[in-house]
This record gives C-alpha cells, structure tokens and sequence, in this order.
C-alpha cells in the first residue's frame, strides 16, 4: 500500500511540475507591445495607487501616487494628476494590476478615458511576482532611489511591453503559474522552471543591446558575471554595432562567444544578419544563397 501511495506521488508531483512548466512558458511567450509609451498603475485602497510611466525602452519617466478609492476618494484630484501625466507624456496605453482595488482602478480609469475622449486603451494584467521583484536585490540595483510600491509600478507596465524581459527578474516558483507548489519537491521544481525560462530566452533570441542582467544571463553559454560584464561594456562604450564587437567584452572568451551568439540579436547594426539567428560561422553559405 505505502508502494503505491508513493508511485502515485510521484506521478502526481512529476504532473504538477509538468503543469508548472507548460503554465510559465506561455506567459514568458506572450507577445511584447511594442513602441507605446506605458503608464503602471499599481492599484490600493488606503496606501493610494502607484503609478509610473515607461517609454518605450523601459526607461521610467515620472512617478506618482493618487488616491481615487475608498478611504480617500479624491477622485477629481486623482483624474487631473493622471490626465496630466498622459498629456506631459503622450501616454498610449495604461496596464492596471489586478490586485486589491483593481476593480475600482479599472472603473476609474475608464470613465477617465470616456470623459476626456482620450485615445488610450487599457489592461488588467497579472501582477503576480510584482511585489517579490520590487523588493529584490535586481529591483534595489535597477532603482535605488525609488520605494518599493514604485517599483511595482514600473514592473507592472513594463510586463504590458515586454513580459519576458520583466518575468525572468522574479523567481519562478514566485510567478504563481501552478497549484500546490509547496507539496512538491523544491528542488525538482525550480530546476523544471529555469529550464522553461532558459529554453524559452533562447527559442526567442534577446537584444543584447537592451537586455538586462538579469534576461542575458539565461542566454545559452553566458552566466551573472558575464551578463554583468555586457551590460558594463554597454553602458561606457554604448550600443554594439555588430557580433564582432562583442568579443571585446571580459570574461567572455572564444567558447562562451561560439556558444551563445546565435542567440544574441543586434537589430539595428550594420549587418543585418546580426538580427538574426543564423551563427557568423554560416554568414557565407547564407550571403551565397
């Protein structure tokens, strides 16, 4: 009996993990929005709800709080303050969390945009793992001068833009993309999430002249310390023009190179297979057909 109580554990387990897996790799494969300007709303009651605006880098252009719910109820302050920052930063598109009020953002939100005749549209997405990322050690390095609520915010929009490129800042298991998480093995699980995010990083192909630390280190053949490295090298040289140029980044030698530059994209370079992910070992064979 004790047998096949385990045998039939175990099966469960291996099919919660499997779960898990499919569950995460089609919220890392949702289809980036981009080129619009986006505000965060990270939706409240009594704390207010944060919002921040991104352009469409990423790059965070304002932040605020305004309290338009339940207990404050300053909804015609809250209105003029969102009217303003869409205005100041031709807004396009606003991504609502869907946490505590969400429901009074939405309605908020809504009759803002029916008032005013505004052209932006709106979405409620998940903020699973907002509030991990916002008070890791990625969020602390990525703004240091911002508080925690401000941080959530600034994720919420920027998983509306390009949700892979945010997602893989936040443990997996944190992401809540399965049931009963805690019953199954630690270990097996993590390695079957990572595994996801990996495969799923490298089925995409990442810009390295926008990505983060924290999306380049899943890159096949790169690690922390050189995704550190590549962001370092980009941030005093600037952008890199082609695959070549990258060789002069440290601690990336000629195996790590072979490995991983198939995967690594440079769109707006002066060669166009860089965006690509034919390997320069085969630019001839490709230019010759």
């Amino acid at each position: 009996e004790r047998e096949v109580r385990n045998e039939l554990t175990e099966k469960a387990e291996d099919g919660a993990i499997e779960v898990f897996g499919k569950n995460l790799h089609q919220l890392l494969m949702q289809p980036p929005i981009a080129g619009k300007v986006v505000l965060g709303w990270d939706p409240a009651f009594r704390t207010g709800c944060k919002l921040a605006v991104v352009d469409p880098t990423g790059k965070v252009l304002a932040t605020k709080v305004i309290y338009p719910t339940e207990p404050h109820n300053k909804v015609a302050e809250s209105k003029a303050e969102v009217k303003k920052l869409i205005d100041k930063y031709h807004v396009n598109l606003i991504s609502c969390g869907n946490g505590t009020a969400s429901r009074e953002s939405e309605a908020f939100i809504a009759k803002l945009i029916q008032e005013h005749h505004l052209n932006v549209e709106f979405a409620i997405i998940s903020e699973a793992g907002a509030s991990v990322y916002s008070a890791s050690q990625i969020a602390k390095e990525e703004f240091p001068d911002y508080h925690v609520e401000e941080r959530s915010a600034v994720s919420i929009a920027r998983r509306l833009q390009d949700p892979l490129a945010e997602l893989v800042k936040i443990e997996p298991k944190a992401i809540s993309v399965g049931q009963y998480q805690h019953d199954i093995p630690e270990k097996d699980l993590e390695e079957q999430l990572d595994f996801v995010v990996e495969k799923t990083v490298n089925n995409v192909g990442v810009d390295i002249n926008t990505a983060s630390k924290s999306l380049l280190k899943y890159v096949s053949g790169l690690n922390a310390g050189v995704a550190q490295q590549i962001v370092l090298y980009r941030n005093e040289f600037g952008k890199f023009n082609n695959r070549q140029e990258i060789k002069k980044v440290k601690k990336l030698g000629e195996k790590t190179y072979t490995q991983a530059i198939g995967f690594l994209r440079i769109l707006d370079g002066n060669q166009p297979l860089d965006a690509t992910a034919i390997h320069p070992e085969n630019y001839q064979q490709a230019l010759a057909l």
